[in-house]
């Protein structure tokens, strides 16, 4: 290995996307594998507004894996970090810096250590699917610094190590995550369904009711519910199969009508499936229950449903909008019912893709405070608002998957010292 005597270091730098389960993982059949017990489907979102971003360095000076995530050190010990770096040591190529003047041989990674720095745009373990961006970000970029030659499909199964749902972010667009056959999990991996252009008129608003970390992580719950829920068993078995297919042929042609349906009552299954396990499992709260029924009163008003709702392990609620002009429809009726506290500022309140707030006539607070009540509660009156319940929203649309970052302003960790800036 050329110039391990200096201390060179060597990086990369990606981006990767959250993804929000339309038909929801959750369950393992095998948890050291991480192999579910179900197909899933899921949206993925713009990287722009919610996403990780990891940095990679190689040096020879380095003594130990170190990882930094949002610029707290964290260990690497658990057995997800040392599954997804194993498995892509495994796969290294040889690497090959001719300005640098180094050459790393590919048996050569499995001696050299690598300082990882990560950071994520938005609440991390609070039902937002951080650890999903996280790992399949980790995976991304590791095998760009080693040059790995696999396709993102078959990354997708190492990033599944870390985090069941990462798999689903190596896509942008519709994504599917095959729960497979194979004991050894080879053919439990992700496919893109439909890339991220393929229904650009989607919106997709995001209420952060809480970012704090939920009192039972994920694989506590999953576990638990396998355990002693009988409807997941049934769920699995019986339900998901069906709907995989019928939210499949609402992706490809684009009807709203079906993915509001079958997103909403998936949602409402998976949220079931909770409540009957034992002890029960408590994600959602009253901001969460108020949202949804703001969903029913006004998609049952309607011809045909307006707008869909998915709640994962969290509180926080994810608002599908066939366009823009229901998004901003959507944006009022949220903005009445669950203002800003009174010394907030709008522009802190809504975050992401502010120009929705314009086009729905929403400028100033005092264009909050002006609105009227929606035609489906107008003679329900008088009707409670909730100032404060809401922590924020995001604005946002589907997004691409990952991407590298070539910028040295966009590297976490600096060139000349190896550590996070």
């Amino acid at each position: 290995m050329a110039g391990e005597v200096q201390s060179w270091v060597l990086m990369a730098t990606a981006r990767a996307p959250t993804n929000i389960a339309l038909i929801k993982y959750w369950g393992k059949r095998d948890e050291a594998l991480i192999l579910p017990t179900n197909d899933s489907i899921s949206v993925t979102l713009d990287p722009d507004h919610l996403s990780a971003t990891t940095t990679v360095a190689v040096s020879p000076s380095f003594k130990q894996d170190r990882m930094w995530l949002n610029g707290k050190e964290i260990s690497l010990s658990g057995g997800r970090y040392q599954n997804c770096l194993r498995e892509i040591r495994k796969r290294a190529g040889d690497v090959e810096d001719e300005k640098k003047g180094v050459r790393i041989k590919k048996e050569d990674w499995e001696k050299l250590h690598l300082h990882i720095a990560s950071y994520n745009n938005f609440p991390t373990a609070a039902g937002l699917a951080s650890s999903a961006a996280g790992f399949a970000c980790l995976v991304f970029t590791l095998a760009k610094l080693m040059n790995v030659k696999e396709e993102n499909g078959d990354l997708s199964a190492i990033a599944r190590q870390g985090s069941g749902s990462a798999c689903r972010s190596m896509y942008g667009g519709f994504v599917k995550w095959t729960m497979g056959n194979d004991a050894d999990g080879s053919d439990s991996i992700a496919v893109q369904l439909a890339s991220n252009t393929h229904w650009d008129d989607l919106v997709i608003i995001v209420a952060v009711v809480s970012s704090k970390q939920k009192e039972t992580s994920s694989t506590t719950g999953m576990r638990g519910s396998v355990e002693t829920s009988p409807l997941l068993q049934y769920r699995a078995k019986t339900v998901v199969p069906s709907r995989v297919l019928q939210m499949e042929e609402a992706i490809k042609s684009c009807d709203f009508a079906s993915l509001v349906g079958l997103t909403c009552a998936d949602s409402n299954q998976f949220h079931a499936v909770c409540l009957d396990t034992s002890p029960p499992i408590f994600y959602m709260n009253d901001t969460s229950r108020r949202i949804i029924s703001l969903v029913e009163r006004w998609n049952r008003s309607e011809v045909s449903p307006q707008v869909a709702y998915t709640f994962d392990a969290g509180p926080n609620a994810v608002l599908i909008a066939p366009n823009r002009k229901v998004a901003g429809l959507l944006l009022q009726r949220l903005l009445f019912q669950f203002p800003p506290l009174p010394d907030n500022e709008l522009a802190s309140y809504i975050l992401g893709d502010k120009s929705i707030l314009r086009e729905a006539g929403l400028q100033s607070m005092k264009d909050v405070e002006d609105l009227p009540p929606p035609a489906e509660i107008k003679d329900k009156a008088p009707f409670q608002k909730f100032p404060g319940d809401v922590s924020y929203f995001i604005c946002t649309r589907l997004g691409s998957g990952p991407r590298l970052l070539t910028e040295e302003n966009q590297a976490l960790i600096s060139s000349e010292t190896g550590h996070p800036k």
